[in-house]
């Protein structure tokens, strides 16, 4: 549980000590992108280059026997964390980029048929809806986008009318990358399997800031990333249910994922899920992992969760005041705010910010179809984290104040 220092109103000196770049005079709302990384994490990185810096899985010395220990622990706890049903069923990756790549080209470009429809949304992240393009046109499957309530967000009124006797997969992000809105994944996985639908998920927004239960939810498949819940860049995990996994095809083969092959051309792959974990993995970036989720589960999840929800009704009460700012996501409940100063192109509004030293988020943020439906083009994103202060806030209004009106163009 977070301790009250740590609650909005608290000086957040505890964060401060535990993240390096918090004891600068910077203000960091890039969330989304990717958290910072406490000592913890950054220590156990450290460690593992300075003190045994073997390979995993590949050696019977002392050293290597330990990153064996340390990695596997790593795999037992991403299991605890999301509650799968089997250590087998976590998959390590580079991100949920190729998590995301690993389910839909490795099972569904096998799995689906002429005519076949993938159904989504127009908000979802590159990530998700590019490896879908390339399996639809080499499948010849269709894909259908699920309509957007006024707020942009999913219901599964949407979700039932968009269903139809071809639907073969449903694939959302559970919460959005931009407006932040969370989908009812466990009442679309209950509907969708009742149909003979599967559901993947990108749960990379999700995870580091609320509780996420796969069996719970019921997902086939679900990714997400470390760098976004306070571990290293480069880490990734792909969940899959074990029946599910083992008809995904590898994307890379060689060392440490076969059993067996020979000249002749012979091969024969590991069970899981080392057959789809080709190569030397990240190790000291899946060590830090492990350090970045016993930090998370310090702080308790649930207590994450409340904390943004609160700070950003703080920052919503102070932004209101300025009826030159639009705020597309104000009564959606999570630390994620989207908003353009009316007049100001959205990147001179983020340069201002940075002067100012605050770092928030510009562009399309990866979800380029989603301006078809939200009528521009380009926003500014805050995303808060529990690190995050009111006085962070309280800077960030400050410097929205009637001065940045003066980067209004004609």
């Amino acid at each position: 549980m977070i301790k009250d220092e740590f609650m909005i109103g608290g000086d957040g000196m505890k964060f401060k000590y535990d993240f390096p770049i918090l004891t600068t005079d910077i203000v960091y709302l890039d969330n989304c992108a990717t958290t910072l990384k406490p000592l913890e994490v950054i220590d156990a990185v450290s460690n593992y280059y300075k003190n045994y810096s073997a390979s995993v899985h590949r050696g019977a010395y002392e050293i290597s026997k330990k990153v064996n220990e340390k990695f596997d622990e790593t795999r037992q706890k991403v299991k605890s964390f999301i509650n799968a049903k089997d250590s087998c069923e976590i998959v390590f990756t580079s991100g949920t980029t190729e998590s995301l790549n690993l389910a839909i080209k490795g099972f569904f470009l096998n799995y689906l048929k002429s005519k076949d429809e993938i159904l989504t949304t127009k908000a979802e992240h590159a990530s998700l809806l590019l490896p879908w393009y390339e399996v639809a046109k080499k499948t010849s499957a269709n894909i259908s986008y699920i309509d957007l309530e006024d707020d942009l967000s999913v219901t599964i009124k949407n979700v039932k009318k968009a269903i139809n006797k071809n639907t073969k997969v449903i694939s959302l992000a559970h919460i959005t990358n931009v407006l932040g809105d969370i989908r009812p994944i466990k009442e679309i996985t209950s509907l969708a399997h009742k149909l003979g639908i599967l559901v993947l998920v990108d749960a990379a927004q999700s995870i580091p800031h609320q509780k996420v239960d796969v069996q719970d939810l019921d997902v086939d498949f679900l990714a997400f990333s470390a760098h976004k819940m306070l571990g290293p860049t480069g880490v990734g995990v792909l969940y899959g249910k074990k029946h599910l996994l083992e008809k995904v095809s590898p994307l890379i083969t060689g060392g440490g994922m076969n059993a067996f092959f020979d000249s002749m051309m012979n091969v024969v792959y590991k069970d899981l899920p080392d057959k789809l974990e080709a190569g030397t993995p990240n190790i000291a970036g899946i060590i830090g992992f492990s350090s970045a989720i016993d930090y998370l589960n310090k702080l308790g999840i649930d207590d994450v969760h409340k904390y943004e929800v609160d700070l950003k009704k703080y920052a919503i009460s102070k932004l209101s005041n300025f009826e030159y700012i639009n705020v597309y996501n104000k009564d959606i409940e999570n630390g994620i705010i989207t908003f353009n100063v009316e007049g100001v192109p959205s990147k001179d509004v983020a340069e201002y910010l940075n002067q100012k030293n605050i770092c928030v988020r510009v562009g399309t943020h990866c979800a380029k179809a989603l301006s078809e439906v939200l009528g521009v083009r380009s926003t500014c994103r805050v995303s808060l984290y529990f690190y995050n202060t009111k006085e962070d806030i309280d800077k960030l209004v400050n410097a929205l104040n009637g001065d940045i009106l003066l980067l209004k163009t004609d």
